[in-house]
This record gives structure tokens, sequence and C-alpha cells, in this order.
């Protein structure tokens, strides 16, 4: 299974998204630490993930970023090397492109 892949099923089971967008950023950060997997291979190391859930209201963005990071822990002691993270609430995400 794809790293993206993983990410995409276990946030969706977690958070039961409005939308959930899971890009792939790795070749942007090619030759970069981290852009280099364990087992040699290139590629699924670094991520955006845009998240738009009610399981948001009421956290701070910091509590919204340790539930991701808790909910994925797996992949980032793995493969994960870069996670940025867009987490919105749904009035949150209508103010926002």
């Amino acid at each position: 299974m794809k790293v993206a892949d993983a990410i995409e099923q276990k946030l969706t089971a977690a958070f039961a998204p409005l939308a959930l967008e899971v890009r792939d950023e790795s070749a942007r950060h090619a030759g970069h630490a981290g852009a280099t997997r364990d087992d040699g291979s290139h590629g699924e190391t670094h991520f955006h993930v845009r998240l738009v859930s009610s399981a948001f209201e009421g956290l701070s963005r910091v509590e919204r970023q340790r539930r991701i990071h808790a909910a994925l822990e797996q992949e980032l002691k793995a493969s994960v090397h870069a996670l940025s993270l867009a987490l919105l609430t749904p009035s949150e995400a209508q103010k926002s492109p």
C-alpha cells in the first residue's frame, strides 16, 4: 500500500472529514535530507494534508496537529520525513480559498 493511501485511510477513519487532500510533495525535496527512504527508495517521504472536519471544532491549531500526529504515528516513525498540515473546521474552510 502506498504511504499516501495509508495516510488517507487513517485520517478518514479518525476524523470523518468533509474534505481531505493528501499530496505527495517528495519530488520537490529531491536531494534534501530525508528525501530518500530507509530502504534507499525515493518518494513518499514529504506530504501535505488539507483536512476539513468538524472534529476540530474548539481545538487549537496545536491540538489539531497533535491529533493528526497521533493518528499517523506509525507513518511518522517509519517513512514520512515531513508533513505540512492545513487543518480546518467547516466554517474555517468556507472562509479560505
